[in-house]
């Protein structure tokens, strides 16, 4: 799942890799004008999500995720290696988005451009480059991702253990969203564990660090993350495929549809 900057400079001549630069506009630092040599913007927010939904980041269809893929170059065979310019932040839901289309070459590079630059290595100015058309062909997982109505109904159930990757104040409502009339709060019955626990210094904690964190939510139930919108929530689920082996998904439309439906 994870690579290293090393690992990845080594690579670069393989003729399957395609590296995929995930940062989101609004999201990005001083590092806007950098890019790992070679890299595709895979644009999270246009070209692979449901823009047609109220809800942001919501997961697209399978025909516009296979054309979007495409249109980068990516073939069934790429052997795919996502960052960002957070160190790890966007570049996780990419993951789980491959993961979830059933292609298994997908890699989050940890550390992201941050600690590619820390290890000097080559980098270019972003630009707007024809690709290839790939054919990429997707295998929906339908066990990876759940929405509102399973949220609904194990509010009462309590069959699977929700765990919220929103800040501690967000999951006790004592400060607003920053979404604009969205309510503060969390889905009854789940657990907060704020995504930067499992993080240090841009990169995931080490295995045993991990262990200690989930250790105090560790159950046998199936474990459903979220967060906001989706995104943040798959760097607990990615964190948490480190050491667990529960079964595990991503809760799609996340506080924002939860917080709006109820």
């Amino acid at each position: 799942m994870l690579v290293t900057s090393k690992w990845l400079n080594n690579e670069l001549d393989n003729p399957n890799l395609i590296i995929l630069d995930a940062s989101q506009q609004n999201k990005q630092n001083n590092l806007e004008n950098k890019q790992i040599k070679g890299a595709r913007y895979f644009d999270l927010k246009t070209d692979f999500s449901d823009n047609n939904s109220p809800f942001p980041n919501t997961f697209p269809s399978i025909k516009q995720f296979e054309n979007s893929c495409r249109k980068l170059g990516i073939n069934n065979t790429s052997l795919i290696v996502v960052y960002d310019k957070m160190g790890v932040f966007s570049s996780p839901r990419v993951w789980w988005m491959f993961k979830t289309m059933g292609h298994k070459h997908i890699n989050v590079l940890d550390g992201g451009l941050p600690d590619w630059l820390k290890n000097n290595f080559k980098t270019e100015i972003p630009s707007k480059k024809k690709n290839a058309l790939g054919n990429f062909k997707a295998v929906f997982n339908s066990t990876n991702i759940k929405y509102y109505h399973f949220l609904k109904e194990n509010a009462t159930t309590n069959k699977a253990l929700v765990v919220d990757a929103r800040s501690s104040d967000r999951f006790l409502g004592v400060v607003p969203e920053p979404r604009i009339n969205l309510r503060s709060g969390h889905i009854p019955n789940s657990h907060n564990l704020h995504f930067k626990l499992v993080l240090k210094n841009g990169k995931f904690k080490s295995k045993q660090e991990l262990i200690k964190l989930f250790a105090k939510i560790e159950t046998d139930k199936e474990l459903i993350f979220t967060c906001g919108s989706g995104v943040t929530a798959c760097i607990l689920l990615m964190a948490s495929e480190i050491v667990l082996d529960n079964k595990k998904s991503i809760y799609d439309g996340s506080w924002t549809e939860y917080a709006t439906l109820e």
